[in-house]
């Protein structure tokens, strides 16, 4: 499996999505356990949709300048 590298500007949202899944994998296999995975899926989804929009934005700041 695959580690993920938690630097010091670590969003906010990935922290959440660590502590869900680090959560679910102290239950058994089933929904409650399933539920938790999902949210923590969407967590990293909205962190990597963050993480482009400032991007962009700082791109774009940079164009301006």
């Amino acid at each position: 499996m695959a580690r993920m590298q938690i630097s010091t500007d670590t969003s906010t949202w990935l922290l959440q999505a660590k502590d869900f899944l680090d959560e679910a994998r102290r239950l058994k296999p089933g929904p409650e356990r399933n539920e938790l995975r999902q949210t923590a899926k969407v967590l990293r989804e909205i962190a990597k949709l963050e993480a482009a929009s400032e991007s962009a934005l700082n791109r774009d700041w940079r164009r301006r300048t």
